[in-house]
C-alpha cells in the first residue's frame, strides 16, 4: 500500500476501506508518511468529502493512535459532555455536578483555552488548591465514591488527531466537517464514556457560523457515535453572543456557583438544564426532557447539586470555602465600566471581540506558553434585547495593574462588539435543533 495511491483515489472522489485509512493514520503518526503527502490527502478530503463509514474508520483509527481510558471500572453508564468551544461556556462546572447529583456518573477529561474561548481545566484552577492531575485510579475510585471527577487530558491520548490537527491549521484544510467531526469523536471515544451529549455552538463566537454547517457537523458527529455503538445526541445552541454575563476563570466559577444556587444567569440555566436532561435520558435515569429538567430542579433547589460540586472540589484538594463565599475566588485589583456611546436596544453582540477583550486583560492565552490571570474577564451588564441609554455601562473589565497595558484595546473591542439599534429587538433562541440517530428536530 502506497499514500500516493490513497491521496489519488481520495482526490478522484473514491471512497477508501478501513484498512487504507488505518495506513495512513498509523503511517502519518509514526513519521513515516510525510506532511506533505498528508496535506495532500487532507486537501483531496476537503474538495471530495468522506463517506459516514470513512469518518467512522478515521475516528477510530485516531482513537487507537495511543492512551485510551477503559471506564468498565465506574459503576453504571458513563455520560459525557462536549462543547464545540465559545466564550463563556462555563456549562461543565454546572452540569457535572447536577448530572452527578441526579446518579448518572461524570467521568469528564477536560481541556485549557486558547485564544478567544476558555477551557474548564483552567476554570477550576481558579478555585486555590484545587488539582486537576490525577492518577487513573484515583479518577476511577473518585467517580466510584461521589459519582463526579474532572481532570486534565491524558498527555498521550489521540497523538495521531493532534498531529493531523496541527497540519490542518497551517493548511487551510480546518474546516471539513468530516475532518472536525473525526477529531472531536476521536477525544470522546479515547475517552470511553458510553454515551455522549455534544453541545454543538452557532454563530458568531462558534467554530461553525451558520446554523446549517452546524447542523451538518452535529450529524457528522452523531452518526459517528452511531455507528461505533456509542449513544449520541447533539444540541445545536446559541453562541451569537456570550452564555452568561461573566468571561474570565474566576468570573465563572462564581457564576456557575451561583447558577447551581438557582441564581445564575437564565440563559446559562437553560442551556445547562437542556444538556443535562439528555445526559440524564442517555444515562438511563429519565426517559422524557420534562422528567429529567424536573429532577434537575430538584437537585439545584435542595442544595444537592452544589454540594455535589463541593464534594468534587473537596476531593480534588480545592478550598471548598471558595464555593460557599466565592467572594474568596481570585478578585482583579482595578474593575473598569465601558459605557454605551449611544442609546437603544442591544442588537447583537460579537461573541470572539468580547473573548478577545477578555484575553487582552490576562484571562486566556495568546500562544499555549501563555500563564493566564485567573481574576481577569471581563462582566456583561447588557445582553441581545435589553435596553441601553447612552452613558449606561455595558460591561466592566477586570483587571490587574500588571495587564494596564491591554486596557484600552480591550475597551475599544468591546464597544466594536456591541451593536445598537434604535428598534426594540426580540430575545435569541438559546437552542435551535436537536440531532439524534433518528433525525433532526428543529425548535
Amino acid at each position: 500500500m502506497r499514500a500516493v495511491d490513497l491521496i489519488r483515489k481520495k482526490r478522484d472522489g473514491q471512497e477508501l476501506t478501513s484498512e487504507e485509512i488505518a495506513f495512513l493514520v498509523k503511517g502519518y503518526s509514526e513519521g513515516q508518511i510525510p506532511d506533505y503527502q498528508m496535506s495532500a490527502w487532507a486537501m483531496a478530503v476537503y474538495y471530495q468529502g468522506m463517506s459516514a463509514r470513512e469518518t467512522a474508520d478515521l475516528t477510530m483509527a485516531m482513537a487507537g493512535s495511543g492512551d485510551t481510558i477503559d471506564l468498565s471500572s465506574i459503576r453504571g453508564i458513563k455520560v459525557d459532555k462536549h462543547s464545540t468551544g465559545g466564550v463563556g461556556d462555563k456549562t461543565t462546572v454546572v452540569l457535572g455536578p447536577l448530572v452527578a447529583a441526579a446518579g448518572v456518573p461524570v467521568a469528564k477529561m477536560s481541556g485549557r483555552g486558547l485564544g478567544h474561548t476558555g477551557g474548564t481545566i483552567d476554570k477550576l484552577e481558579a478555585i486555590s488548591g484545587f488539582s486537576v492531575e490525577l492518577t487513573k485510579e484515583q479518577f476511577f475510585r473518585q467517580v466510584n465514591e461521589i459519582g463526579l471527577a474532572v481532570v486534565g487530558q491524558s498527555g498521550n491520548m489521540t497523538p495521531a488527531d493532534k498531529k493531523l490537527y496541527a497540519l490542518r491549521d497551517v493548511t487551510a484544510t480546518v474546516d471539513s466537517i468530516p475532518l472536525i467531526a473525526s477529531s472531536v469523536m476521536s477525544k470522546k471515544i479515547a475517552a470511553g464514556a458510553d454515551a455522549i451529549v455534544l453541545d454543538v455552538k452557532t454563530g458568531s463566537g462558534a467554530f461553525m457560523k451558520t446554523l446549517e454547517d452546524s447542523i451538518r457537523l452535529a450529524k457528522a458527529m452523531v452518526d459517528i457515535g452511531t455507528q461505533v455503538g456509542r449513544r449520541t445526541v447533539a444540541v445545536i445552541s446559541d453562541m451569537d453572543q456570550p452564555l452568561g454575563h461573566a468571561i474570565g476563570n474566576a468570573l465563572e466559577i462564581k457564576e456557575a456557583v451561583a447558577t447551581l444556587r438557582g441564581e445564575g444567569p437564565a440563559d446559562l440555566e437553560e442551556v445547562c438544564l437542556i444538556l443535562a436532561s439528555h445526559m440524564l435520558i442517555l444515562g438511563g435515569k429519565a426517559s422524557s426532557e420534562e422528567e429529567a429538567k424536573a429532577m434537575l430542579a430538584g437537585q439545584i433547589k435542595s442544595g444537592q447539586a452544589l454540594e455535589k460540586l463541593k464534594q468534587m472540589v473537596a476531593a480534588q484538594g480545592g478550598n471548598t470555602e471558595q464555593i460557599d463565599r466565592p467572594e474568596l475566588l481570585p478578585e482583579a485589583e482595578l474593575k473598569v465600566d465601558v459605557k454605551a456611546t449611544a442609546g437603544g436596544y442591544v442588537e447583537s453582540i460579537q461573541a470572539e471581540e468580547i473573548g478577545l477583550a477578555a484575553m487582552m486583560l490576562g484571562a486566556g492565552r495568546e500562544t499555549k506558553e501563555s500563564v493566564i490571570d485567573l481574576a481577569a474577564g471581563v462582566e456583561l451588564r447588557k445582553k441581545i434585547g435589553d435596553p441601553v441609554e447612552a452613558g449606561e455601562t455595558l460591561a466592566v473589565l477586570h483587571l490587574n495593574r500588571s495587564h494596564e497595558t491591554g486596557l484600552a484595546e480591550a475597551q475599544r473591542r468591546i464597544l466594536n462588539a456591541y451593536g445598537i439599534s434604535s428598534t426594540k429587538v426580540p430575545r435569541r433562541p438559546l437552542v435551535f435543533a436537536l440531532v439524534t440517530p433518528d433525525g433532526i428536530k428543529r425548535f
